[in-house]
C-alpha cells in the first residue's frame, strides 16, 4: 500500500520560478521514493480549483495546511498577508497537534534602494521579527540548487527519524533478487568466481498560495 506525505508550499507571487523548479523537484524525488511505497503530494495553491465556493479561496487553501504533514514557506522581498496567514494556520496546527514540521526559507537577494516598496520591506521586517520572538530562524538560500539541497537534508533526516516507512523486500522478491546475482555470477576458472550485483540498502531522498 502507497504511503503518502502531503507538504504544502507557501510564498509569494514574486517566487514563482523557485515553487515551479521546486515541484520539479518533488516529482524527481517520487520516482525513487515510489519503489519504496511512498509518494510526497505536493500542495500549491496553482493546483487549487478557481470555482465559485460558498467560502473564500483562501479557505481552502487552510484546510489543506490543516491536513500537511509538512509546510514549507519561501520568502524574499515580502510577506504578503495571505502567506503569513498560511504561516499562522500552520504554526498553530503546530502546536495544537505536533503537525505539520514547518521549515521557512528566506531567498537572500539584493534590494535597489530605489525600487524597493517600503510596503513590502516592512513586510518582510515585520515576519522576521516575529519569527526571532518564535525562537525559529529561517534558513537562507541563494538560488533554486540550493534550496533543493537544504530540503533535501531535511527530507533525509526526517526519513531516518521514522517520519515515512519505507517498504522493505518481500521474501519473494528477496528470493528473486538472489537469483538473478546468481545468474550474473562469471565463473573464471575453479577458483575465481566475481559476484556481480546490486546493492539495494541505500536510498537518497533529496509549500500554494496566493499571490499578494
Amino acid at each position: 500500500m502507497m504511503e503518502k506525505r502531503r507538504i504544502f508550499l507557501a510564498s509569494s507571487s514574486e517566487l514563482k520560478d523557485d515553487r515551479q523548479q521546486f515541484e520539479i523537484f518533488i516529482n524527481r524525488e517520487n520516482k525513487v521514493l515510489h519503489e519504496k511505497g511512498v509518494f510526497l503530494v505536493l500542495e500549491i495553491w496553482e493546483d487549487f480549483l478557481d470555482a465559485v465556493s460558498q467560502t473564500r479561496l483562501q479557505d481552502e487553501y487552510n484546510k489543506a495546511i490543516r491536513e500537511c504533514d509538512i509546510f514549507i514557506m519561501l520568502f524574499c522581498t515580502k510577506v504578503g498577508k495571505y502567506t503569513e496567514e498560511e504561516f499562522e494556520i500552520a504554526f498553530k496546527e503546530f502546536k495544537a497537534t505536533n503537525k505539520p514540521f514547518i521549515f521557512t526559507y528566506f531567498r537572500d537577494a539584493q534590494i535597489s534602494n530605489v525600487s524597493a516598496n517600503r510596503e513590502d520591506l516592512n513586510s518582510l521586517w515585520s515576519f522576521r521579527d516575529k519569527l526571532d520572538q518564535l525562537g525559529h530562524f529561517p534558513t537562507i538560500y541563494k538560488n533554486v540548487e540550493e534550496l533543493q539541497l537544504r530540503f533535501g537534508q531535511q527530507l533525509e533526516k526526517l526519513i531516518a527519524n521514522g517520519f515515512v516507512e519505507l517498504s522493505r523486500p518481500s521474501d519473494e522478491e528477496k528470493r528473486t533478487e538472489n537469483r538473478q546475482i546468481i545468474n550474473t555470477m562469471d565463473v573464471k576458472g575453479d577458483n575465481n568466481i566475481s559476484n556481480q550485483g546490486n546493492n539495494h540498502s541505500s536510498i537518497t531522498i533529496n509549500q500554494g498560495v496566493k499571490k499578494s
